[in-house]
């Protein structure tokens, strides 16, 4: 009865409600004034110290991945990885080219693969949807690893990448069950990238004229540079919107216990709830801080937002190495999927298996945290 009613609610005055009670609650809290300075100084100290450091981060990635399309190294990744697609994630060994490109860029380059006729060619009905869970895995991964590594960190980093590995195994089985179930003629039924697909792998370049090395180095410098300019760029909305909310959700008053209008107060109830279950949190990822929560709740949305929250987590000392594998892991793993699962699987045209994806990676994403966990636990008896 009472969702039939709430059905019948108009969204606009749910959308009013929802914004009222979360506004109210902080400003009845801080005060109007601190926590409208908050908001402002926040957004504007992380555009400043954090977007354009990930946004750097972002060029000399995005240089470096240019650099490896152009020299074959990703085709010698690609090669290596082959092997592992069928036994592993149940996918013909071509994906592993998209895993690559996905963790040198970002996820929707598992999207302009999937447009390519050849590619697509390859694949089943089922394997092909479950793409959309098997790139998001890999989303960003270079960027992750060298943030972390430029926070002082080398091993965890790298026991996270082999726990987002692990998550994809899981998410990307999951969704290929349960698309099997819903619909088990995809299991024979071949992928078909529709009329808007073209043959894109291999580039004809016989009329292309010869460059010389020091030509196609520089090209490719300046032109992975510039595709990292458009990350940087893309990533900004999602810092400063879900970061600052986060952050102030997060963090808590002044050292004197006031709320000044400085950057990052708060009113700590993340924690708060999280310190409600903080024994869920200790058991399954080892986090011995309850403001560690805050990562994966928001790399659900964006995972650069959700690396910015990495250095004043630093600064209050509530990280430690279990924390940044874990980290690496599921941001890796989930890296902005609520935002880009639902774009994604329409794209591909099956908009309807959107909880079904989102589903599967939810759990994909705690199976990786849960891996690096537990591996970092065993590093650490080394």
């Amino acid at each position: 009865m009472i969702l039939k009613l709430w059905k019948k609610i108009p969204s606009g005055i749910i959308c009013l409600l929802i914004v009222t009670a979360l506004f109210g609650y902080m400003g009845a809290k801080m005060g109007a004034a601190q926590m409208l300075n908050t908001v402002m100084k926040t957004a504007h100290d992380l555009l400043l110290n954090t977007c354009f450091y990930l946004m750097a981060i972002c060029v000399l990635t995005g240089a470096i991945g240019k650099i490896f399309v152009e020299f074959g190294v990703v085709d010698l990744l690609e090669k290596l990885l082959r092997p592992l697609m069928k036994p592993l994630f149940n996918l013909p060994g071509v994906a592993s080219l998209g895993a690559v490109m996905t963790f040198l860029s970002d996820n929707p380059a598992i999207i302009t693969l999937s447009r390519d006729k050849r590619f697509s060619s390859y694949f089943k009905k089922y394997q092909f949807i479950s793409l959309t869970n098997f790139g998001t895995a890999f989303g960003m991964g270079l960027i992750v690893i060298i943030f972390m590594i430029g926070q002082g960190y080398f091993a965890e980093p790298l026991i996270g990448l082999f726990g987002a590995f692990c998550g994809c195994i899981v998410s990307t089985r999951l969704m290929q069950r349960f698309i099997l179930k819903s619909y088990p003629q995809y299991a024979t039924e071949e992928a078909d990238a529709g009329a808007g697909g073209q043959d894109t792998l291999v580039q004809a370049q016989e009329h292309e004229m010869p460059k010389s090395l020091f030509v196609r180095i520089l090209n490719s410098l300046l032109d992975g540079g510039r595709g990292g300019v458009d990350i940087g760029l893309a990533i900004i909305p999602g810092v400063l919107i879900i970061s600052t909310l986060v952050m102030m959700l997060t963090f808590g008053p002044s050292a004197e216990g006031s709320y000044t209008g400085s950057a990052y107060e708060g009113t700590a109830l993340l924690p708060y709830l999280a310190g409600k279950v903080d024994f869920l949190f200790k058991w399954l990822f080892g986090f011995s801080d309850p403001h560690q929560i805050a990562f994966p709740i928001t790399a659900l949305g964006a995972v650069g937002a959700a690396l910015s929250l990495v250095p004043n987590f630093a600064t209050h000392g509530w990280i430690d190495g279990n924390a940044v594998a874990v980290f690496t892991a599921i941001g890796m793993c989930w890296s902005g999927f609520l935002s880009t699962h639902t774009a994604m699987l329409d794209s591909l045209g099956y908009r309807e298996l959107t909880s079904k994806a989102i589903l599967s990676h939810t759990i994909g994403g705690l199976a990786a945290a849960i891996v690096a966990h537990l591996v970092f636990m065993l590093f650490s008896l080394i």
